[in-house]
């Protein structure tokens, strides 16, 4: 293996890992090297443990901040409890100001800023630029040393409001998300810390006191619970510093009580029946297999990826591909303290009944049960772990999965640099040690089996407490004297050079674009094959004939068969993708370096010498259609769906969704798809786009010897000219008993070519961009209606649309929609603030280099230049734009871009209950639409 550079924090150690090559490779591979964190880690007195990793690569820094608190923790009658705390974390602390803690991080540049609460554990992280360090230690050590003053019971009522809004939109409104929560009843006992899931009851959350709150924060949010991440751009005696004068004086906490749960294990097979609003049948099993980290639980990892990991597990091979009784099936084992979750689901196919998918499951089962795994498939499985596992550590949001990976590892063992022992225990695994797992932990009396069939969907609800009815408490103090020196925001530090990575580029005589952007810190390979043909050049009789010949590129090449090509993809750990978009299609590998030459192979196979075999196309076919059957169950894409439609039209390909309609892929022949390939996938319209730890005499060398035989002749595709005029009208899709509408409004705005994309940028950051954006701020956190609401820009090469959306109570549909109706009128005719102006624009410009942060995100970002023609320096460029746009400048743009009398909106959602409101509000034309976005009162005369 090449030498890698020191720059990033990690570095290889000599530990073998066999990552086999496939079978035509003949010289034996070099053993394998693990990476190894390499870490810094101490602790304050108070008990706060501190971990540091260096990363000069860009200039930025992750801050991740895990308690050891979750639902584990948690008390029978306040399930979702530790959830809901983590809301109320961002809810302004003594020296931040109420709602402030967004605020002032998106203002410095910040990207991936959130909270998430797991079973086991809760987190807060965020990823800035290198100087704005010190503001993120301010922020998280304020609201762990004075937020309980702040606890109020207005913070509280809004917070559970939008908890469970959230529960809506995750659980209740998802398709087959009740089933899924139905599973762990049946896994656990009722009182068990994991029986309620992670996000509890509403009965229990709208339960949840102030005094409750204030308890569970002196109970767990104290530096003895807490460990402190920091990743990225700085210096170590600094970064010591600060942390010393941010974290050092706040007090430790008392001890934290042990969790006393047990799991009682399953000794006799539990079933249960739940419906929902599905169109397919869906079969569950789960067991309940060894903790997080314990002997077995490797295994297990293992077992799962074998039954079900891909398209060269056992169960797609037999379920989707032979049988051709399922249209997916996944199985995963979730690790966890208290025992860890192995579960498969399989969505049945139109006519199969749930008892024949479970049939067929079972002898699967069994026969791992009795004979256990082949090598080779011990051998797949855990080449594609171990590879992810290595890919994961820049992917997880780069430095931030780093920082989450070294705070998991300490969180379990108290050992941040567990990675390579990690590995190296699904290394050691025998066929034997597999065997035995699934023999003693699989077993029929020993999981549970739920069916998600289609029905009624029945939800417990209930009602929003009366502020009448809340016991009011005095202010609370906090546990830390008072520090006066905290009211004042850090200042950032010098602005560091923003010099992002510019890809080299060369070209094949054939006219390919080659770009590369090096980058040694992982042994990692991410290769986009881009060409410029995509969904805009599907006929208008065929919509989804793009995207259907994307699919079958990976359903078999002239010489690998699709199995075979899954099992040469799984043999090198790689993954291989292909996919369609409005204005390109792509296929992407992801690989470990030590394989490149295997992965540029399978790259230019799948690309180059497709095989369209018929039963494969048959096969696929019958998955789209069916896809399409399940689009509705899902409000979200039916909103999506009717949108497009009412935009653009039916003459138009921008007038569907990549997957088409049940007709045209019904209709679409082998003849359409081979036409579509051969002239819409040529050299001269494509780039090769590779970041990673390769050079550019290899990427020449395995460029020409891959892709200098591909001819072709140029087809200089240009999306059709837009004609349809859409008019301001309501279109509701009926969902009934849903129990939440769905909501989107979406107009005609911009192509990507505009003069005015940076404008544009800047005033939908202030309007739905953040989460402290105009749209956001009114609707989840002034009055509670939803979970989250948000705009964008969609830009495509012709003129793409401009949408907002959010995911609202039934009963406040109405009002919502007056509401994101008001903020569009509002920043259209009003003038944006100086502080928003300086907010949206400081977090356009500082959150660039977040799109270089991983080896994916920078091919994606390289290919947009290629695919929008702007110059490969363009990221370097655009600070000095941002810089340049004025409030005119937004005001002109929101007036010219922005078009309520154009803008159409769908509410997918419980039309007996929503459209009576809707009407009064008088607002626009009202009408009712089929899931296919076509009027109900022409399909009724039709009929």
């Amino acid at each position: 293996m090449k030498s890698l550079k020191t720059s990033f924090s990690i570095v290889l150690c000599l530990v073998s890992l066999a990552i086999i090559v496939p079978a035509q490779t003949k010289t034996a591979p070099a053993p394998e090297k693990f990476p190894q964190l390499k870490y810094q880690k101490y602790v304050l007195p108070n008990g706060l443990n501190v971990i540091l990793s260096e990363d000069h690569r860009l200039p930025l820094v992750a801050v991740n901040l895990w308690y050891h608190v979750g639902p584990a923790n948690e008390v029978e009658g306040r399930t979702g409890f530790a959830h809901l705390f983590e809301h109320m974390m961002f809810e302004g602390s003594e020296h931040v100001g109420g709602k402030a803690h967004f605020k002032y991080l998106e203002s410095a540049g910040a990207s991936d800023i959130n909270g998430t609460t797991d079973f086991d554990r809760t987190n807060y992280f965020e990823t800035l630029p290198s100087n704005q360090l010190e503001l993120a230690l301010w922020l998280e050590s304020d609201r762990m040393g004075y937020l309980v003053s702040k606890l109020d019971q207005e913070k509280l009522a809004n917070q559970r409001d939008v908890v469970r809004n959230e529960r809506r939109q995750s659980i209740e409104n998802r398709p087959y998300g009740l089933v899924d929560e139905e599973v762990y009843h049946e896994l656990f006992p009722k009182g068990h810390p994991y029986y309620a899931d992670v996000m509890g009851s509403h009965a229990d959350i709208e339960a949840a006191r102030l005094e409750d709150v204030r308890k569970f924060f002196e109970t767990y949010y104290s530096p003895n619970n807490a460990s402190l991440a920091i990743v990225g751009d700085f210096n170590p005696a600094q970064v010591k510093e600060l942390v010393a004068k941010y974290f050092g004086p706040l007090k430790s906490g008392p001890p934290v009580p042990k969790i006393k749960a047990t799991t009682p294990p399953i000794t006799q097979e539990r079933r249960e029946v739940v419906t929902d609003q599905v169109e397919l049948p869906r079969v569950y099993m789960a067991w309940i297999t060894p903790p997080i980290f314990k002997p077995g639980d490797a295994e297990s990892d293992l077992l799962s990826q074998i039954l079900g990991g891909g398209k060269s597990s056992r169960l797609y091979k037999k379920l989707v591909y032979d049988k051709q009784i399922a249209q997916d099936v996944e199985v995963y084992n979730q690790s966890l303290m208290l025992g860890s979750v192995f579960m498969i689901q399989a969505t049945a196919k139109p006519g199969v009944k749930p008892e024949d998918l479970e049939k067929a499951i079972n002898e699967e089962l069994k026969d791992l049960r009795d004979k256990g795994p082949s090598q080779a498939e011990l051998d797949r499985a855990r080449n594609v772990i171990l590879s992810d596992k290595i890919r994961r550590l820049e992917v997880l949001g780069g430095f931030g999965g780093v920082a989450d990976l070294l705070n998991s590892y300490n969180h379990y063992l108290g050992n941040p640099g567990y990675l390579d022992e990690d590995l190296t225990r699904y290394d050691r695994v025998t066929v034997a040690d597999a065997k035995q797992v699934a023999d003693q932990r699989l077993g029929d009396e020993q999981r549970v089996v739920v069916y998600g069939v289609p029905g009624k969907k029945i939800v417990e609800d209930v009602p929003k407490t009366k502020a009448e009815d809340e016991k009011p408490l005095p202010p609370a103090k906090n546990p830390n004297p008072e520090a006066a020196w905290r009211a004042t925001p850090p200042k950032p530090g010098p602005a560091p050079k923003l010099s992002l990575p510019t890809a080299a580029e060369f070209k094949l005589n054939n006219g390919l674009r080659v770009l590369l952007v090096e980058r040694h810190s992982l042994p990692i390979i991410a290769a986009n094959l881009v060409t410029l043909t995509g969904s805009d050049a599907n006929p208008i009789d065929r919509p989804g004939l793009s995207a259907f010949t994307s699919a079958m590129l990976q359903e078999g090449t002239k010489t690998r068969p699709a199995l075979t090509l899954a099992d040469d993809v799984d043999q090198i750990g790689a993954t291989l993708n292909s996919a369609s978009t409005s204005d390109f299609s792509q296929v992407t590998i992801r690989s470990l370096t030590r394989n490149e030459d295997a992965a540029f192979d399978l790259l230019s196979d799948v690309t180059l010498h497709p095989a369209f075999d018929a039963k494969d196309i048959e096969r696929i076919r019958n998955q789209r259609i069916t896809d399409i059957l399940q689009e509705k169950d899902n409000p979200v894409v039916l909103s999506r769906k009717a949108s497009y439609l009412a935009l653009y039209g039916p003459n138009h390909p921008y007038g569907y969704l990549e997957s088409g309609t049940e007709a045209s892929n019904k209709s679409i022949t082998r003849d359409d798809l081979e036409k579509f390939w051969r002239t819409g996938y040529d050299p001269g319209n494509s780039a090769l786009v590779v970041v990673g730890d390769i050079t550019e005499p290899q990427l020449k060398t395995e460029a020409e010897k891959y892709f200098g035989g591909w001819t072709g002749s140029v087809t200089a595709h240009q999306p059709p000219p837009i004609t349809n005029k859409p008019v301001r009208s309501i279109l509701i899709i009926d969902k009934p008993d849903a129990p939440q509408t769905a909501l989107r409004f979406a107009s005609i705005a911009a192509p990507r070519s505009t003069p005015d994309y940076v404008d544009l940028q800047v005033l939908n950051t202030a309007l739905g961009g953040l989460f402290s954006s105009r749209l956001n701020m009114n609707l989840r956190e002034q009055h509670g209606y939803t979970y989250g609401a948000f705009s964008a820009f969609l830009y495509r090469r012709e003129a793409g649309p401009f949408i907002a959306g959010a995911s609202v109570r039934t009963n406040v549909t109405a009002p919502a929609i007056k509401e994101m109706f008001g903020e569009i009128e509002r920043i259209r005719e009003g003038q944006i603030t100086p502080d928003e102006l300086a907010m949206s624009k400081g977090a356009f410009e500082q959150s660039l280099a977040g799109r270089f942060e991983t080896s994916p995100e920078t091919a994606a970002t390289v290919g947009d230049l290629f695919v929008y023609n702007l110059p490969l320096n363009y990221y370097n460029t655009l600070p000095a734009k941002i810089d340049a746009v004025t409030a005119p400048d937004v005001e002109r743009v929101a007036k010219e871009y922005l078009k309520p009398d154009a803008t159409v909106v769908v509410a997918v959602g419980d039309k007996a209950k929503i459209e009576p409101e809707i009407k009064k509000l008088d607002l626009a034309p009202v009408a009712d639409i089929n899931v296919d976005g076509s009027p109900v009162k022409a399909t009724a005369e039709a009929k």
